[in-house]
């Protein structure tokens, strides 16, 4: 039988589970019935919140109160890492997730009309690894030009005297660059840190958050780049710390979320990588074994872009 919902909340919040701290954010977004009217929709929203998720153990936290997309989170992971921002090599990956940032009348809107369809420009994985470059076209190579934040922070978490700084801070908000970009970042810094001279964690702040949709694809997605990087630099992943800003759910995902928390989770999956290339571009989704996922029926939401 079905518990009612306020049942629910209490029976949740006696059983220790990493997912319930999502499932209780929208519990309080719900609950605060904050409306706003923003750039593609209404939403009800909050402002601030925090979520931790163990990643020890190999432990990968996927939603399980409904199917995550694993397989296109960690496709497009991969093509952050290596610098990409041509959304044909995505499609090329049966991936879609950009194709409405990336349409000659999505990219006009944004005064990048120089751009030929489905060049993204200087997003996420450009920051990463090429910060602040010139940009010209997704086709450039811009092999040793801008900053390499995340060759930098391998470089300093495989040297066991640079590995406890405090500095090991990735951005991809650059002010400069804001403009050529066909979506500014949503999640816009994260930081890692080392405890216990081998456990490896990341913090995340992410300034927006589709709760319903994008929100369960980021938390799968740095948490994939903690066991990663973990991976590739002989450390342990131990935690995956996530801060939100606006954290917004579109009012057409309200029905299906009141859904989802009704539903009791499942114990996460595990994840192993297997090999350990000397660039961390060399890693393909074949590298990634994912054990027993187990989860709930689907929930269909309507992506916005």
């Amino acid at each position: 039988m079905l518990k009612t919902s306020l049942e629910h909340i209490k029976y949740r919040n006696n059983i220790k589970h990493d997912e319930n701290q999502y499932l209780n954010l929208i519990d309080d977004i719900l609950k605060e019935n904050d409306e706003f009217i923003g750039r593609n929709g209404k939403t009800l929203a909050v402002f601030g919140s925090a979520m931790h998720f163990s990643l020890e153990n190999n432990i990968i936290p996927f939603l399980t109160t409904k199917k995550l997309a694993w397989k296109t989170c960690l496709k497009e992971l991969l093509w952050f890492i290596k610098g990409q921002t041509s959304n044909n090599i995505l499609n090329n990956q049966k991936v879609n997730i950009w194709n409405g940032n990336s349409t000659r009348e999505y990219l006009d809107s944004r005064g990048l009309s120089h751009y030929k369809e489905n060049d993204l420009g200087p997003i996420y994985g450009f920051q990463w690894r090429h910060f602040n470059a010139e940009y010209n076209d997704c086709d450039t190579d811009y092999s040793n030009k801008g900053i390499d934040q995340l060759a930098s922070i391998i470089e300093q978490l495989k040297n066991p005297e640079t590995r406890n700084s405090r500095r090991l801070i990735m951005t991809a908000w650059n002010p400069c660059q804001l403009n050529e970009m066909a979506l500014p970042p949503c999640h816009i810094l994260c930081q890692f840190n080392v405890s216990k001279n081998n456990k490896l964690s990341c913090s995340l702040y992410q300034r927006s958050g589709d709760v319903g949709l994008g929100v369960p694809f980021n938390i799968a997605s740095y948490s994939f780049l903690t066991h990663l990087i973990a991976h590739h630099t002989g450390l342990i992943a131990h935690e995956f710390v996530y801060y939100l800003g606006n954290a917004h759910i579109y009012d057409d995902h309200i029905e299906g979320l009141k859904t989802q928390i009704e539903r009791q989770p499942y114990t996460f999956p595990k994840l192993t990588i297997a090999n350990n290339y000397n660039s961390i571009e060399d890693y393909t989704i074949n590298d990634f074994n994912i054990e027993n996922y187990e989860f709930h029926e689907n929930i269909n939401l309507l992506m916005r872009q």
